[in-house]
């Protein structure tokens, strides 16, 4: 089997039968592509690959300079490639069994305070139709622990106000039910019922709840913007994106003492293991609290 077939062959089984979404596949496409390109020009077919082709693989990106993440990253996405060859294509010996990806620190999210959010969401213009749009996406955002990804994609039909609910599509097309606070139901209504209406919409666009200028769902990178150039308006100087308002939202639960498993199931995580990073990040706000305010410390 070549490189070219056998890569075209998993991207078809990652979209149909795991239902990934396309940035999901795409991104275990590039992790492959990587091997191709270390693989082809040695004649190596990638079901003859051994255990000490993916040594020499991984010695080969890391003179590339990428951060351990990186390298962790495309070594899980061609494991689950020869899972694939082994599943569909009946390669005996699976050569990723032995291979270790880099040992990595767990890596504590950047989260902002209430404050800081609150500042952020009053820096909105409210005069103009973008302003009371964008103030009711940010409340979703915070109010919710939304994807970007989760938020473009918010249908009108899959909200469920009166019962301070909505349904959002996460990753690989999982539904789940999150609930919504009074706050971001407010601005969420004002958008709908006093802006959106007036909107002229593109054909297709009708049942999502974010909209451009022109009628068009709004892109993922626009929401960045968006954010970027709040955080400029009131001088923060933190790198954020959308995902800081998802971890914020999640460390917040956890400082007021929610239970662990309900967070999780808000935010849609499949292993309480990635939800438990929270934990740490409360930790570190109980330690600093006692650094600032402790007399002995």
């Amino acid at each position: 089997m070549d490189w070219k077939h056998a890569i075209n062959d998993f991207k078809h089984y990652l979209q149909l039968e795991r239902a990934m979404s396309a940035n999901t596949v795409e991104a275990y496409h590039d992790d492959v592509t990587k091997l191709r390109q270390f693989a082809e020009p040695q004649d190596i077919p990638p079901d003859t690959i051994t255990p000490k082709n993916l040594q020499d693989f991984l010695v080969w990106i890391n003179g590339f300079g990428l951060s351990a993440y990186s390298q962790a990253r495309i070594l899980s996405g061609i494991k689950t490639f020869y899972l694939f060859m082994s599943l569909e294509h009946g390669l005996i010996e699976n050569p990723t069994a032995l291979i270790q990806a880099p040992r990595l620190g767990r890596k504590i999210p950047d989260v902002l305070n209430i404050m800081e959010i609150d500042n952020l969401i009053a820096a909105i213009d409210l005069s103009t139709p973008e302003g009371m749009r964008n103030k009711a996406m940010l409340e979703v955002l915070y109010g919710c622990g939304l994807r970007v990804s989760e938020l473009v994609g918010l249908k009108v039909s899959n909200l469920f106000l009166d019962v301070e609910f909505i349904k959002v599509i996460g990753k690989g097309n999982k539904e789940r039910l999150v609930p919504i606070g009074s706050q971001a139901i407010k601005y969420l209504r004002i958008y709908l019922e006093e802006v959106r209406v007036h909107q002229k919409i593109k054909p297709g666009s009708a049942d999502f709840v974010f909209l451009n200028r022109r009628g068009d769902p709004l892109t993922r990178v626009m929401i960045f913007i968006i954010i970027k150039e709040l955080a400029k308006a009131i001088g923060l100087n933190k790198k954020i994106s959308p995902h800081t308002f998802r971890h914020s939202f999640a460390s917040h639960l956890v400082e007021g003492g929610a239970d662990l498993r309900a967070v999780q199931e808000m935010l849609g995580h499949e292993s309480i293991t990635t939800t438990e990073i929270y934990t740490h990040v409360d930790r570190e706000y109980l330690h600093s609290v006692i650094t600032q305010y402790h007399p002995r410390s």
